[in-house]
């Protein structure tokens, strides 16, 4: 079935035209752009490339066009007074995605309602001394509601809710060693009258990994969907699912929902932990109960002996309290206990080409009053699959290796002060002083260097501020800062493979603190400026200057400067370098501005142009993302494009503030933040299109451009070979 039939006329016609308040946003201080909403949905069911925002679902890394999730969202279930199973959800299978009113979409926030943004970062518009992370999202809402807030609707056979209500944080952080990863952190509130026994909280997500910039999302109807192998490490506690055959080569992925801990009056609660506090005699006893529980199931499918899609209350519920994880076939197919040894190998039937759902529970939670409340933490854990040589349906644990890594990296930041991991505080452990274990905690490198990035003739110029040699280390309380590292990306890097910022971006300079016996002792002063410098509309000083010569023009190439930090040899904590992608441009060298037209004339390259060009990469809107460049243009000025019989074909208006975004190139292969494209202020791209969007055929073309500060006027030509 394909998923978006009725998409534009349901969800869109939905979400704008119910009372109830949906807000959703993209985490975009990390490498991963996962959508967020205040009604405990995560993904947008890929209605950013319907809608033509192109706005992101889970997409990891940022830019590259591979996306992991369909959607998902939260699941209790629960036994109420010890009688009748009540299970809501804030999302399911469903075709067109969220949708407020459908059953399964249970969870809704009250008119009014939006989802907070904060931030710990002390330059960022959304700083709060609160701030868990670099970003954090917060929303509360609830499964009360029968009908849609502020309006008559009732939602689809949600008539006895649990009344629960849920307090949703999430957390990213900017730090390389941890931009993979967004934490789900609930409070999950118990507003009703009734007690409820045997309760199960779960993250749910429909995740399918493709390469929407390869394969357009949706394309194919259920075959687009049906190319993901799945499975669940028991170790860690983590779902997870990659791309098994579909766009194989441009999808080196893996995406992870992971489950970190939970808390509630009775103590602390995880499978390897396994303690819990008993109110009987005051003592930390084994609460050998507790469990993840692991399902998957085909996506809308209720006729599959083992993968079912649970239908209702009943069937949800013991997708939330059976997991195949406890199945005797699970390690065992072959064994007596599964099914006299006819069972079936469930591991290899998850690792086949499928369509399906992976839910991951934890549970059971006891004697959940009016009043009470349980606090849970899962992670979405993304990684790039590491290259064995095997293909990727054979998903082997050394094609597994980095995501391993970066969901042991999600566990540290849950744990926090709790260094051993035990539940409890123990002598040493309270670093903040607030007499209790405090979660979400990871070490941090220095402060990201303020960076200026200059675009000229073959050249790039980066400056940088001093503002990282004053960060102070939460941990130690000691000004740590080490040194500076520039970096720069290879010729073609956004257009020859999918881009990955993070592995592109390579070391081309180091400096570090001299006279401290640590690194290369280089110093500081090959780079830093005599006097500090300062730009138009910037108050920042810049005391330091790397030059990178020899760059070819027209060409995009990324640079970032990163500081890094000494380490801490009584933690065993390696140096800690600040984000490559926080302060990361994407420069484009080129001519300055001309002053003189008669002098220095403006051109065009390449000239004679061959489509196809080698910067053109390969995009779904191939003949929209062509490109040629105008260069050595007045700083402000009118350009006309016309056949040499003088027929109109296009014009734009270039002005120093120039980022690219009036062409398509720009949208697909450069910055997500047009503000972060960098331009010479003399070049301007045109995409070798009509005004009415033609493509033009191949020939010679004339071409105009007006100094619209002196009224001059020089005419060129440049040739179109197909």
């Amino acid at each position: 079935m394909n998923r978006f039939t009725l998409l534009a006329l349901a969800v869109l016609l939905n979400l704008a035209g119910f009372s109830q308040s949906f807000d959703e946003k993209e985490t975009n201080a990390s490498n991963t752009r996962l959508n967020v909403t205040n009604v405990g949905t995560f993904g947008n069911a890929f209605r950013g490339y319907r809608d033509g925002s192109g706005v992101p679902s889970c997409e990891y890394p940022a830019g590259s066009g591979i996306e992991h999730l369909f959607e998902g969202g939260l699941w209790i279930g629960g036994k109420e007074n010890g009688g009748p199973i009540r299970v809501s959800t804030s999302a399911i299978d469903a075709t067109q995605g969220y949708s407020p009113g459908l059953s399964g979409f249970e969870f809704t926030a009250e008119v009014g309602s939006t989802l907070q943004q904060r931030s710990s970062l002390l330059d960022n518009p959304s700083y709060n001394p609160k701030a868990v992370s670099h970003q954090d999202f917060i929303s509360t809402f609830s499964d009360k509601n029968v009908v849609i807030p502020g309006t008559s609707i009732p939602i689809n056979s949600h008539t006895t809710p649990m009344n629960f209500e849920v307090t949703l944080e999430t957390y990213n952080w900017n730090y390389s060693f941890s931009d993979f990863m967004v934490i789900v952190n609930m409070t999950v509130k118990n507003v009703g009258v009734s007690n409820y026994d045997d309760v199960y909280i779960a993250l749910w997500n429909n995740t399918v990994v493709r390469n929407i910039n390869i394969t357009p999302a949706g394309s194919g109807g259920a075959s687009f969907y049906a190319q993901g192998g799945n499975g669940f490490i028991d170790s860690l506690n983590m779902a997870y699912c990659y791309d098994a055959t579909g766009d194989v080569g441009f999808t080196e992925s893996y995406i992870g929902q992971k489950f970190l801990g939970a808390e509630d009056k009775h103590g602390f609660h995880h499978p390897m932990v396994d303690s819990a506090y008993n109110t009987t005699n005051g003592q930390l006893e084994l609460d050998t109960n507790f469990r993840n529980h692991y399902n998957a199931w085909v996506f809308n499918n209720n006729a599959q002996a083992i993968f079912f899609a649970p239908s209702d209350d009943n069937q949800r519920y013991v997708k939330l309290s059976q997991g195949l994880n406890y199945s005797p076939c699970w390690n065992n197919p072959t064994g007596q206990d599964c099914q006299n040894g006819t069972g079936a190998d469930l591991q290899a039937l998850l690792n086949q080409s499928g369509n399906r759902s992976d839910l991951i529970s934890a549970g059971p939670f006891s004697d959940f009053q009016p009043g009470d409340e349980i606090n849970i933490a899962f992670a979405f854990v993304l990684a790039k699959k590491k290259n064995d040589g095997n293909p990727n349906s054979a998903n082997t644990p050394e094609q597994k290796e980095i995501l391993v890594s970066n969901a042991n990296w999600a566990q540290r930041a849950y744990n926090g002060e709790d260094n051993n991991f035990n539940g409890r505080l123990d002598p040493g452990e309270d670093k903040d002083g607030n007499g209790k274990i405090t979660r979400f905690i990871l070490p941090s490198p220095p402060d990201i260097p303020k960076t200026r990035v200059e675009a000229t003739d073959h050249t790039i110029d980066v400056y940088w501020a001093k503002n990282s040699e004053y960060s102070v280390d939460p941990i130690t309380k000691e000004l740590d800062f080490e040194g500076y590292r520039v970096y720069l990306t290879q010729l073609g890097f956004d257009v020859t493979k999918v881009p990955n910022l993070a592995e592109d971006l390579k070391n081309v300079a180091a400096y570090d603190s001299a006279g401290n016996n640590l690194f290369f002792e280089t110093g500081f002063d090959s780079i830093r400026l005599d006097q500090p410098v300062y730009f138009d509309g910037d108050t920042t000083p810049y005391y330091y200057k790397y030059s990178i010569e020899n760059i070819q023009n027209g060409w995009q190439y990324a640079v970032s400067v990163t500081a890094f930090d000494r380490g801490n040899e009584q933690t065993n904590l390696e140096p800690l370098e600040s984000s490559l992608l926080a302060n990361a441009k994407r420069v484009f060298a080129g001519t300055k501005p001309s002053d003189d037209m008669d002098q220095n004339s403006p051109f065009v390259y390449p000239n004679p142009y061959y489509y196809g060009a080698s910067w053109e990469g390969r995009s779904n809107f191939q003949e929209e993302s062509r490109k040629i460049v105008f260069a050595n243009l007045p700083a402000r000025c009118q350009v006309r494009i016309f056949t040499v019989a003088g027929d109109f074909i296009d014009e734009f208006t270039h002005d120093p503030s120039y980022t690219g975004e009036d062409i398509r190139w720009f949208r697909t292969f450069g910055a997500e933040d047009p503000k972060k494209n960098v331009f010479s202020g003399g070049e301007h791209a045109w995409d070798l299109l009509s005004l009415s969007s033609q493509i033009i055929s191949r020939g010679l073309y004339m071409y105009s451009v007006k100094d619209l500060e002196t009224g001059e006027i020089y005419l060129g030509k440049f040739v179109i070979i197909k």
